[in-house]
């Protein structure tokens, strides 16, 4: 009743604020009359999802707050098709990916900057505004003159609307794999203008309230979702008491603040009060609340903004428990602070005196701070009114402050972890082959990786001359790489090697290696591509800092031996051979040492380039073994050998390996392995060589190697030495 009533005089008196500052009085007299229930004030938003409905209003934030926003222009989903060859072992399948394009409303008021963004609960953009998927985004402030984005222009042609006077952002081909291909449940933290960790009164009500006073203690965000402006001060006036001032500058509201100051101690009383015999005239005090305000729920701005709960110090009455909502960002200890206060106002609420002067001081006015002389405490002038006998005020009893500081915690989260987008690292190999794949088609693979598991993929291209040609994605799964701290001695790949080891220092954080035995070994585990020769180790130690030793070493597998005779010096490359690799088509990849591998991420502030490692290898023949010499009856030599095939990682006993190429040929050279002085092609394993045929190359030639090399479909194996003439 009294809502209405005074609602309709401010109007009259005032105009639009006055009504304002009428409904305001009007909400404060009904709830000190009729008192409320156990919840009060506006229900807080549980960071519900973004909408996108017709009528809904776009609420008015300052300070900092994290809203769903509203959904105001989208396309169609944007399909793309991908051929992708599966990872190792795998086969190849077709993938579809989907993007979007679309526009959210924040906020009607203008923001400042644009913070984080989660989408389905997860950082879509961290605090260091980068973005988390492929994608682009736009933010556009709310002002008046904000152009029309490119983009809706593109869609709506001549009819696209500028929404200005309205904060939104546009989201251009975001992809959506990461969340179902469908736009996820978006919520923004927002910083609007005029004070990210502040609110203040002369913004809401513009006119009405002025200075550096009519900021308010401890909120740090504020959302208005519409309504009649008189109950949003309302909401506030219950936690932040507010004061309404009538002056020669017309009608102003403020926060109630006490500067100790600025406090007048008032004169006597001109007339003593006849029917009570004291100075104070009506003094009144009502009993206390029946239901104090025990509680204050918020949004914590250390739980990411989440709702939380204070709760007011002192005893607890039995039932239910009065709660009140504050759409507002707060931390812990200022949300305790704040419902303290409201708990300690509840307790000395009514306690007023009706003074009378004879005078009125021009800095007595309403919302003044006062002391009587006869009386202890803090006084508040409510309203004063001429009479014939003086100037009678109305005064209100100030709770008295509370003086020790209370610290509160906000409680456990377990926020998104926030870490900036790594640059992608990128290799390009070609590896022996596994015996379980077509042993015509090379083995390609990318190993890609990152610093550390924020790393979101990466779109991988082949890089010819001046275009960059799609082969697929990586997907988020980081290959465990890394370099050779200390250099690998030469090794002759002949038998294990408990007791070597090779130090390693891994391109990021959460990649790791494991343990394995002398089963595991035989059956292929733990292969690492240490430059071209392919390692197999039995134990891992963990070091440090991304630091591994490897020890207990299988080299020259695969028929690498050659490269382990070389050994490796530092910072050669390392890459675990295991299902974390991409697989290459090599319908799109050319097996070629000008082979060159591309990829971006949302990380990588510039393409990043990779050239193919190894060219040829998984097609090389492996090296003959197992050289021997026989002498037969007249001198002449008999030269035998054991071939070996491609992918064959187990040699059962008793076992003749497949023959895997296409027709089974040697060549046998005498002089150097590269320029050979005499040559002969043979088709078993096995040459014979006379006494004569000896003596004649010694004489035409001079002393040199005989050796062998398997002729295979697509090269020529390294050389196997046989015998020395001389």
């Amino acid at each position: 009743m009294a809502t209405l009533l005074l609602t309709a005089l401010g109007t009259a008196i005032g105009g639009p604020i006055g009504g304002t500052i009428g409904a305001l009085i009007g909400r404060q007299a009904d709830a000190a009359i009729f008192g409320g229930g156990s919840r009060q004030g506006p229900r807080l938003r549980e960071l519900t999802v973004s909408t996108s409905s017709y009528g809904q209003p776009l609420a008015r934030h300052f300070g900092r707050m994290r809203v769903p926003g509203t959904i105001i222009w989208s396309t169609d989903l944007i399909e793309s098709k991908r051929k992708q060859k599966g990872r190792k072992g795998q086969p190849s399948t077709v993938t579809y990916s989907y993007s979007a394009s679309f526009a959210v409303a924040l906020s009607s008021t203008p923001l400042a900057r644009l913070g984080r963004i989660w989408a389905d609960g997860n950082l879509l953009r961290g605090a260091l505004d980068d973005l988390k998927v492929a994608g682009k985004i736009r933010f556009y402030h709310g002002y008046g003159d904000d152009p029309v984005d490119p983009l809706i222009a593109a869609d709506k042609g001549g009819l696209a609307p500028a929404f200005r006077d309205c904060a939104y952002v546009v989201f251009e081909e975001l992809e959506l794999g990461d969340f179902g291909n469908r736009i996820p449940a978006l919520s923004f933290e927002i910083f609007a203008e005029g004070g990210e960790t502040s609110v203040s009164l002369e913004l809401m009500v513009p006119g009405a309230a002025e200075g550096p006073s009519a900021t308010f203690a401890h909120l740090r965000g504020y959302a208005d979702d519409g309504g009649p402006l008189a109950a949003t001060l309302a909401t506030i006036d219950e936690i932040i008491p507010l004061v309404c001032i009538s002056g020669r500058d017309g009608l102003r509201i403020a926060p109630r603040a006490l500067q100790q100051a600025d406090i007048i101690t008032l004169p006597q009383q001109l007339f003593p009060d006849e029917r009570s015999g004291n100075e104070g005239r009506h003094k009144q005090r009502a009993a206390p609340a029946a239901r104090e305000p025990a509680a204050l729920r918020y949004y914590d701005e250390g739980r990411d903004y989440q709702p939380g709960v204070q709760r007011a110090l002192g005893s607890r009455r039995y039932g239910r428990e009065t709660m009140f909502d504050l759409p507002a960002t707060l931390t812990a200890d200022g949300a305790r602070q704040l419902a303290n206060r409201r708990a300690t106002r509840a307790r000395w609420q009514n306690e007023t005196v009706l003074w009378r002067i004879g005078e009125l001081d021009p800095r007595l006015q309403p919302g003044a701070a006062v002391r009587l002389p006869t009386m202890r405490g803090v006084w508040f002038i409510s309203s004063w009114e001429w009479f014939e006998g003086g100037v009678e005020l109305s005064l209100e009893r100030v709770a008295p402050e509370l003086t020790a500081q209370t610290i509160s915690d906000p409680g456990d989260t377990l926020p998104p972890a926030d870490e900036p987008m790594p640059p992608t690292r990128l290799e390009a190999l070609e590896v022996p082959g596994d015996g379980n794949l077509n042993p015509a088609s090379p083995l390609l693979f990318a190993a890609t990786s990152a610093a550390h598991s924020g790393w979101r993929g990466a779109a991988l291209y082949l890089a010819e001359s001046s275009r960059l040609i799609p082969i697929g994605s990586s997907g988020t799964q980081r290959a465990v790489m890394g370099a050779l701290l200390e250099p690998l001695a030469p090794s002759s790949a002949v038998l294990f090697e408990p007791t070597s080891s090779l130090l390693v220092e891994l391109v990021g954080e959460g990649l790791d290696f494991a343990d394995t035995d002398v089963s595991g070994l035989a059956n292929g585990a733990n292969r690492l591509m240490v430059g071209g020769e392919v390692v197999q180790f039995a134990r891992a130690e963990a070091l440090g800092e991304r630091q591994w030793r490897l020890q207990g070493l299988l080299r020259g597998r695969g028929g690498t031996e050659a490269e382990a005779a070389t050994g490796h010096s530092p910072q050669t490359s390392v890459i675990l051979l295991d299902d974390s690799l991409v697989a290459l088509d090599p319908a799109d990849v050319p097996p070629l040492a000008t082979t060159r591998i591309a990829a971006i991420g949302p990380g990588d502030p510039e393409i990043v380039i990779a050239e193919l490692r190894n060219p040829g290898l998984s097609r090389r023949p492996l090296a003959p073994v197992h050289a021997r010499l026989t002498v037969t009856p007249g001198n002449r030599w008999e030269l035998c050998w054991t071939r070996r095939a491609r992918g064959q990682w187990r040699w059962e006993d008793l076992v003749e390996v497949p023959l895997v190429e296409e027709q089974e040929q040697y060549l046998v050279g005498y002089g150097p392995a590269l320029s050979p002085f005499v040559a002969w092609s043979v088709n078993e394993p096995r040459f014979e060589l006379a006494l004569e045929e000896r003596s004649l190359l010694i004489s035409t030639h001079g002393t040199a190697a005989l050796w062998v090399r398997q002729i295979g479909t697509f090269g020529q194996s390294h050389p196997l030495f046989l015998a020395h003439l001389s």
